[in-house]
């Protein structure tokens, strides 16, 4: 041996006795002094106890981190504390390694955390105080404050009421230090709809609000019982309204203005955002220790919710966790931690290798970008510049600030504005290189309303759309003979669409506005513009257009997409498989999973798919499909990795075409997403794998095999503009001659919103661990 590298050895050798030493006196300092056994010097021991009964230990592992509790099976199990060199600790409840049941974590901020877990993660009920003394207690979901709950601030503020996502959402009471309080509905932690506002001195603001000031139809009184009626509004020349003194005459306040309600009453109450944690106790690293189950060769660093990691560059390395040798219990989750499960199998509990002897799923192969580039020469290239010509008119046009109550005119399907668009140009029109023709937009204030709703900035939209960048036409006309069109940065998609859909939209617009007013989560497809483009030459030619939003615009690569309705009849890919691809959309007799939502998620995925299905049941719709978009969080060869499987080493050098792909923020933060999470979008869920029986082989829904997969999924009810009208009725009339009138997808609106709420309540089940 060298000296250079017994000097090594030697440096090495020190640093790990120094670690040693200085997790004894912290240990010491918090549990008191113990007896300690080195972790590395019992490996060799555990590893050959294959099934451990549970006993009690004392560890300090080997990056210094120590452990005192219950152990099993080479991991905590039932109650034990856990400290981490950087000073966080956990005490209580553990499950193979995984923080479970009720507990507490400290930061060494002095902030702290009392309450339950899953995997990990805060959830269920507990309370959290910041060390800056701010007090949360009440609901959590993976992290985040989502239910009922009452914070206090430092400052001494507080609110009592829902959350959603971390954020104030739903009814609440805010109450300001210096007395004056509101209680109403909250948005995205900003008032927003209706409340009421109370000031000390005895003022009351009652009435509607938006981003946290008065905004549409409210009253101000005063103690003396006058009061101001009107419309409010930021700007003053929407503000009017009519003042009324009371009863005794006086009239004092005939020189008040309105607008002192923003500059003055309110300047000085501002809601308090609070503490934000700096890391969450589910990215917490546990120290290396081998599993008697795993693979000896290769330590992996495992983290509190079953994450193993060795670096960022191999964000998908994980380490095998099965569920001691009960038969009946398939591998639990080992990953991200943004999952949870460890279910048992009724239809298998008997055959517990029935998951392990299926083929595994092969993930289809990667799919070229979508679409063909619309570029000089191609057939639709004039259309494009007339459709971006007009997009850029429609947007830019000057507009007054429109309040979200629009009046029923704004609704008429005879509100339209036409404008002509010849080559040379007009006053209000710019000179193009393409042949003159004529723009229609419809009903334009509601879909500026919409897209205000949306939350879409205009200038984005329109550099989205009629940018530099030239539009995609997908390959193939939809079976409704519609073209699509999606923009260079995939936001938005435009469809064409037939005169009978349009009629169809303008019919049903009023409902549809109202719908996403009242209901946020609704899953409906959201459109964000009307219009058609009549070419004045010798063609004569009218294309009507509609833009929406597409569902799988992500980071994540979509690796499964599914269109569901709840039919049979040919509701089948007709592709082999060497043809299925990442874009490739699979049909309900291709489905092969059940999706398994959180608790909460489920719940309101419940309630919003009636209250959809009910407003297109009333407007006569049918033939709408739920679109599925799922995201495998790990998979390794070509093949997705179950839940609790061991993943294969993965060479840094290798190709990474079958990883998922993400941003570097998400590889940076792991859980930078879950402030994003809503109904359809960006979710965690866990998929079961199903399997159908040979002798039925037009079985919708298949058996449960207890074989589950971890996904980001998104998803989103689309094709809303199908009537059920004499044409449909004649399909169905036909089609009931020759198949099962239950199979087709031609059926009364009625018929169709039930069987498909049967149908998608049957494939989405409740993740109940």
């Amino acid at each position: 041996m060298s000296k250079e590298q017994y000097s090594s050895m030697a440096k090495a050798w020190e640093a790990t006795i120094r670690k040693t030493q200085a997790a004894r006196k912290r240990a010491n300092s918090i549990f008191g002094t113990t007896s300690v056994a080195h972790a590395d010097d019992e490996n060799d021991q555990e590893c050959t106890e294959k099934f451990a009964e549970t006993s009690n230990v004392e560890k300090i592992l080997s990056n210094g981190d120590y452990y005192i509790g219950q152990w099993y099976d080479n991991f905590p199990h039932g109650q034990g504390k856990y400290l981490w060199v950087d000073g966080c600790m956990y005490e209580g409840e553990w499950y193979k390694g995984k923080t479970m049941g009720k507990g507490r974590f400290s930061w060494p901020s002095g902030a702290t955390y009392e309450g339950e877990f899953k995997m990990g993660f805060m959830d269920g009920n507990g309370t959290c105080t910041g060390s800056n003394g701010d007090t949360y207690k009440g609901q959590w979901v993976m992290n985040m404050k989502h239910g009922h709950g009452v914070k206090r601030y430092a400052n001494g503020d507080s609110y009592d009421g829902e959350w959603r996502c971390g954020v104030q959402e739903g009814q609440g009471k805010y109450h300001w230090k210096n007395g004056n309080f509101y209680v109403g509905e909250w948005k995205q932690a900003v008032i927003c709809g209706k409340g009421i506002f109370v000031w000390t001195n005895g003022n009351v603001y009652d009435g509607f609000w938006e981003d946290g000031v008065p905004k549409g139809n409210g009253t101000f009184k005063w103690p003396d019982e006058s009061f101001y009626v009107g419309n409010w509004s930021r700007d003053p020349n929407e503000q009017n309204g009519n003042y009324f003194p009371s009863e005794s005459g006086l009239e004092r306040n005939l020189e008040w203005d309105p607008q002192n309600i923003y500059n003055v009453d309110l300047s000085d109450c501002k809601v308090s955002s609070g503490e934000k944690l700096s890391v969450m106790p589910s990215q917490k690293k546990l120290a290396v220790w081998l599993s008697s189950k795993g693979d000896h060769d290769k330590p992996r660093r495992l983290s509190v919710d079953g994450r193993v990691s060795v670096g960022l560059e191999r964000p998908l390395d994980r380490m095998q966790l099965w569920d001691g040798d009960d038969k009946n219990i398939f591998p639990g989750r080992v990953s991200d931690g943004d999952l949870y499960v460890n279910y048992q199998n009724d239809h298998l509990k008997n055959n517990a290798n029935a998951a392990a002897a299926l083929e595994p799923i092969r993930l289809p192969r990667p799919g070229k970008r979508q679409g063909e580039t619309i570029s000089k020469g191609h057939k639709n290239y004039e259309l494009m510049l007339n459709l971006q010509l007009g997009i850029r008119h429609s947007v830019g046009r000057p507009a007054p600030a429109a309040s979200f109550d629009l009046k029923a005119s704004a609704f008429d399907p005879k509100e339209k504005v036409w404008t002509k668009f010849p080559p040379e140009g007009t006053k209000h029109t710019p000179p193009h290189q393409s042949c003159e023709f004529k723009w229609k937009d419809y009903c334009p204030l509601v879909f500026r309303t919409l897209r205000k709703l949306f939350k879409v900035d205009p200038a984005d939209y329109m550099i989205s759309i009629c940018g530099n960048d030239a539009l995609r036409e997908l390959s193939s006309p939809g079976k409704s003979g519609s073209f699509f069109y999606l923009t260079n940065d995939d936001r938005y998609m435009i469809k064409t669409i037939k005169k009978s859909e349009l009629k169809v939209f303008l019919r049903m617009l009023p409902a549809y506005y109202n719908h996403f007013r009242s209901f946020e989560s609704t899953l409906v497809t959201k459109f964000y513009g009307l219009h058609s483009v009549k070419l004045t030459g010798p063609i004569q030619r009218k294309v009507r257009f509609i833009i929406m939003g597409n569902l799988f615009c992500s980071e994540y690569t979509i690796h499964r997409r599914y269109d569901l309705k709840g039919s049979s009849l040919g509701r089948i890919t007709d592709k082999p498989e060497t043809d299925i691809d990442e874009n490739t959309i699979l049909k309900d007799l291709d489905l092969n999973f059940i999706f398994r939502l959180h608790k909460s998620w489920f719940q309101e995925f419940c309630r919003q798919i009636d209250r959809d299905c009910e407003l297109l049941e009333q407007e006569r719709i049918m033939d709408y499909s739920l679109l599925v978009g799922l995201h495998f969080r790990h998979t390794a060869n070509g093949e997705l990795i179950p839940s609790g499987a061991p993943t294969p080493a993965v060479d840094s050098e290798s190709s990474d075409s079958n990883i998922p792909r993400l941003c570097r923020e998400d590889m940076d933060q792991p859980y930078w997403w879950l402030g994003r999470i809503r109904l359809g979008l960006n979710m965690p869920a866990l998929v079961e794998r199903t399997v159908r029986r040979n002798e039925c082989e037009l079985q919708l829904i298949g058996e449960p095999t207890g074989e589950y997969y971890e996904v980001i999924m998104f998803f989103g009810i689309i094709d809303i503009l199908q009537d059920y009208d004499i044409t449909k009725k004649l399909e169905h009339a036909y089609k009931s001659f020759h198949y099962d009138p239950t199979s087709i997808s031609a059926v009364d609106p009625r018929q169709y919103s039930k069987r498909f709420r049967d149908f998608i309540l049957n494939v989405f089940a409740e993740d109940n661990i």
